[in-house]
């Protein structure tokens, strides 16, 4: 049995909390190598071998492969494709391309949960602001998860931060969730609304904050293979990750590799 508060949502152990540190750095270590290791000419097959294999030799598991079918170690979308499209070897990255790629690891019963955005080579302009603006969203999210805060606190930081950096859509039925010894639990987390709804954050909460954002329209269809979603007028999407633990010293970014100091040190010291 593990803890949960009145909402039902988990509250982990600070014994707990390292170990969701432990699988946080093994997905954190991954997604550090596929940056270093995207280049014109690979396939997202190739992306997910590398995956698979850095996942593995770490003593974790895939969380990804196999759950509801899905057949791959990462979730890799290109251009378009919003979020989990699956490796194939059908299409090599080209020069100007960027790629989404989301992962997962368990190790020892414990999900880490993160995602990343990167360039291949020399990218247009708008791509890359396209990308900076979704991974600031993501981190001014972040820093909401500060105890006494409400859940819709990181939807509104998102979507305040988005509308202020001009016109982008914000797909409305995909966000972040919950996360602990399952990879996707209670709560929900929207990447827009109004502040100060639904539960108030409590210490050993951990929450995955994921925004997506597209440079046209917000609205997104899935294709036949079930999984892949795109968005409909073909313009490019980017999405960021990274799993947090709710704690008394403030957010603890369990997937990035230096737990969100730098980035948090900036951001909460502007909110003072």
């Amino acid at each position: 049995m593990f803890k949960k508060n009145r909402h039902g949502i988990q509250l982990k152990t600070p014994e707990q909390l390292e170990k969701m540190r432990a699988a946080g750095l093994v997905v954190g270590r991954t997604l550090q190598l596929l940056r270093e290791s995207v280049q014109p000419g690979m396939t997202p097959l190739d992306l997910d071998g590398i995956a698979e294999k850095a996942i593995r030799d770490e003593g974790a598991i895939p969380s990804f492969k196999g759950y509801q079918g899905f057949p791959a170690t990462i979730c890799a979308s290109v251009n378009d494709e919003v979020v989990h499209g699956i490796p194939s070897d059908r299409r090599p990255l080209r020069e100007g391309d960027i790629i989404s790629i989301d992962c997962g690891a368990i190790l020892d019963g414990w999900h880490g949960d993160s995602a990343v955005t990167i360039p291949v080579g020399e990218v247009d302009p708008k791509l890359t602001e396209l990308m900076r603006v979704t991974e600031e969203a993501m981190w001014r999210g972040i820093a909401a998860l500060t105890v006494g805060r409400h859940l819709s606190d990181i939807g509104h930081e998102i979507e305040r931060y988005v509308r202020s950096q001009g016109r982008y859509g914000i797909p409305q039925e995909y966000g972040g969730h919950g996360i602990g010894t399952e990879m996707h639990m209670d709560p929900w987390v929207a990447n827009h609304g109004r502040p100060g709804r639904g539960p108030r954050f409590e210490a050993g909460m951990c929450l995955a904050v994921e925004p997506m954002l597209n440079l046209g329209t917000d609205r997104t269809r899935v294709l036949a293979d079930d999984w892949t979603v795109v968005t409909v007028d073909g313009k490019a999407s980017a999405h960021f990750e990274h799993s947090v633990a709710v704690t008394d010293n403030g957010p603890w970014v369990l997937t990035a590799l230096d737990g969100g100091r730098e980035r948090l040190a900036d951001l909460l010291g502007d909110a003072g």
